[in-house]
């Protein structure tokens, strides 16, 4: 089987994007009327849903907390959502861990004290896989939480940037995430800069990291741009609503 080309001599990916060019962002809110916050987001290819239920009474006291929320977030993955069929299994230990990063994100953003004793709870499904999963499952977070009115510090952005052929890069695609590439997630706060989550595929020497890092940082403000343009298009609907 011949070696695909991740990178052509004109520097142009396979996908034909510059390396530290975005794949086409679509984003949407309010998708679900059952849940008290939603949104969809298609980085590329890559597709999720994310839900929001809450803040609502902890469905087990013993998790209480007195002065501050839970959350809780659970990550599944369509057995359609790539090329290669995926069987389901009860415990998947790469979601366990997704979803805990997830969690762990947006503990330090979502304003906890202001829902004592409550629970939120954070749903997301990834319809269609085609690389920086976790990128995707954040920034679909991020919209889901603030379409629900749960109060945060700031926005939270996630990008992947990784090494294609001696080459940074940025949203990484199936294939490239598939070639052995040091990749590393991201998530920032864009208006405080600070990074609350990095989280690496593989080992990377720390002469390179600091590349990658900054190149990923572009990516989150690029993204802040857009998610914040979708927040805002949807206040505008509601409002003009309101109006007739």
């Amino acid at each position: 089987m011949s070696r695909v080309e991740l990178l052509t001599p004109e520097g142009l990916r396979v996908d034909g994007r510059r390396p530290a060019e975005l794949r086409k962002i679509t984003s949407t809110t309010s998708v679900l009327s059952q849940a008290d916050g939603s949104a969809y987001i298609e980085h590329g290819n890559t597709k999720v849903l994310a839900a929001v239920y809450g803040p609502c009474e902890v469905r087990h006291r013993a998790l209480a907390v007195h002065d501050r929320a839970i959350i809780n977030v659970e990550l599944n993955v369509a057995p359609f959502s790539t090329s290669e069929r995926r069987r389901r299994t009860k415990t998947d230990k790469r979601l366990l861990e997704m979803s805990s990063f997830v969690k762990q994100t947006f503990e330090a953003v979502v304003m906890m004290n202001l829902y004592p004793r409550s629970q939120i709870d954070v749903y997301l499904q990834v319809i269609q896989h085609d690389g920086a999963m976790l990128q995707a499952c954040i920034n679909a977070t991020t919209l889901a939480l603030i379409d629900a009115g749960i109060a945060m510090s700031d926005y939270v952005c996630a990008c992947t940037a990784g090494w294609i052929e001696r080459e940074p890069a940025i949203d990484l695609n199936y294939i490239e995430e598939s070639s052995d590439t040091s990749e590393v997630t991201i998530a920032l706060l864009p208006k405080s800069g600070k990074v609350t989550l990095v989280q690496m595929e593989s080992r990377l020497h720390v002469d390179k990291l600091e590349e990658l890092l900054s190149l990923a940082r572009d990516g989150c403000q690029q993204l802040y741009g857009e998610l914040d343009r979708t927040i805002r298009d949807r206040a505008e609907d509601l409002a003009k609503k309101i109006v007739v």
